[in-house]
Formats: C-alpha cells, sequence, structure tokens
C-alpha cells in the first residue's frame, strides 16, 4: 500500500503556509488532508497538487472551555477550499467576543500554527490556521 502523500510531507509544507492535497485522476475531486483514496470516488489513482489555501468560512464555533493543553477561548472554523474540500482549522486575528454569524461566507488564506506536545500525544503538531482577508 502506498500513500502518495504522506503526513509528513503534508505537515512539512503546512510548516511553510503551503497546503499540499490529492487531486484525484479518476474523477477530478480533492482530497484534503491526506487520504489512501480520493473522498469523492474512492480511487486511489492520485497525485499529489498544490492547493491555494484560500476559500470561504462555512461554518465555525467558538471554543470557550479548552481540552487540556489548549488555552481558551479561540475559534475552530470549517473551510470551504476554492478548490472544493472542507478543511478544519483555527480562525485567528478575530476577537472571540466579536466573532458573529457575518463571518460565515468570508474569505480566508492558510496559514498554520505549532501546537506543543502534551500527555496525551506523540509530540509537537502542526494545525492549519486561517486568517480573514481584506
Amino acid at each position: 500500500m502506498e500513500y502518495k502523500l504522506t503526513h509528513k510531507a503534508y505537515t512539512s509544507a503546512l510548516r511553510e503556509n503551503r497546503l499540499l492535497g490529492l487531486k484525484c485522476n479518476a474523477c477530478g475531486g480533492y482530497t484534503v488532508p491526506p487520504k489512501k483514496v480520493c473522498i469523492e470516488c474512492a480511487s486511489e489513482d492520485l497525485d499529489v497538487v498544490e492547493l491555494s489555501g484560500r476559500g470561504e468560512i462555512r461554518t465555525f464555533t467558538v471554543i470557550r472551555v479548552a481540552a487540556e493543553g489548549f488555552q481558551a477561548p479561540y475559534i475552530v472554523g470549517i473551510v470551504e477550499l476554492d478548490e472544493g474540500p472542507w478543511l478544519m482549522g483555527n480562525v485567528i486575528d478575530v476577537d472571540c467576543d466579536e466573532a458573529t454569524m457575518d463571518m460565515i461566507g468570508r474569505r480566508v488564506r492558510l496559514g498554520h500554527a505549532v501546537i506543543p506536545g502534551d500527555k496525551f500525544s506523540a509530540g509537537e503538531r502542526v494545525t492549519a490556521t486561517f486568517s480573514l482577508e481584506n
């Protein structure tokens, strides 16, 4: 079983604010974060591509009671990328007390954050972040 895009390669690119995904040669769909098969048609005929990292917020929530190791409050959003797939990440540079439904549909661009390891993880992690575009 061969993975075209490993988690290591995906997070290495994310550290450079680059978003790698997989484009399906069977249906043309995009898969991100990386999986073994296309999320649209389950084909294994995939190529690694760089996505724009831009999209629109489809939904979000403000986390006010954080899990151990995290600092509340913060915003988690789901963004529909310009290429089609939806990706979850933290929405940054927005005051949690001023986050309203007006954020839905706002354009965002990709960034990243490094989350230190804790007693529940295998070390530090890299996560997608999104900043509002003007």
